[in-house]
């Protein structure tokens, strides 16, 4: 028997997998002794702070480095993500599209879009859509979820995701480093 969609399960499993073992006290230490490298570190962190493996160590840093400009580490992030945010948009638009066309046309599916369109109408469900992309890049969850839904669900161009994913990711770091 051959899976469906072995490419998303794979990517489901990873992200899960990847959570567990960032959560370990002996990586949150080693987090915490990368703290000298300052505004170099959080350029670099921002790169990480995208990719579901490595956003749990990327949040942890940001919330312990105690930059003397928090907007100026904040910006360098974001660029740093803008990165990360590229990669993952490329990968996702040409190597999973083949399985979204497929999932789109999925009964259960297509029966969620025809409902929520007719609940909240086909523009509220856009809406939505990017709603919910921008709060996955902003947060220290992994972007993958927001740029999946934005180059799987949409026809969004790389520039706006470039816009989207900076503005968010900068934002979310600022309020990693103000905590």
């Amino acid at each position: 028997m051959k899976f469906k969609y072995p490419k998303i399960a794979g990517f489901i499993v990873v992200v899960a997998l990847a959570y567990i073992i960032f959560s370990s006290p002996s990586v949150s230490a080693f987090v915490s002794s990368l703290n000298s490298t300052g505004y170099l570190g959080a350029f670099i962190a921002g790169m990480f702070y995208t990719f579901g493996f490595t956003s749990p160590i990327s949040a942890g840093f940001f919330i312990d480095l105690n930059p003397s400009s928090i907007l100026l580490a904040g910006v360098l992030g974001g660029i740093g993500s803008l990165i990360g945010d590229m990669l993952i948009f490329d990968f996702i638009r040409f190597s999973f599209m083949d399985e979204f066309k497929s999932l789109g046309k999925e009964k259960p599916i297509k029966w969620v879009g025809r409902l929520l369109e007719k609940l909240l109408g086909k523009k509220i469900v856009s809406y939505v859509v990017y709603l919910l992309a921008v709060a996955f890049i902003a947060s220290p969850l992994p972007d993958e979820a927001g740029i999946t839904l934005l180059a799987g669900f949409t026809k969004i161009k790389a520039s706006a995701i470039a816009v989207i994913g900076i503005i968010s990711n900068t934002i979310g770091i600022i309020i990693l480093l103000s905590i």
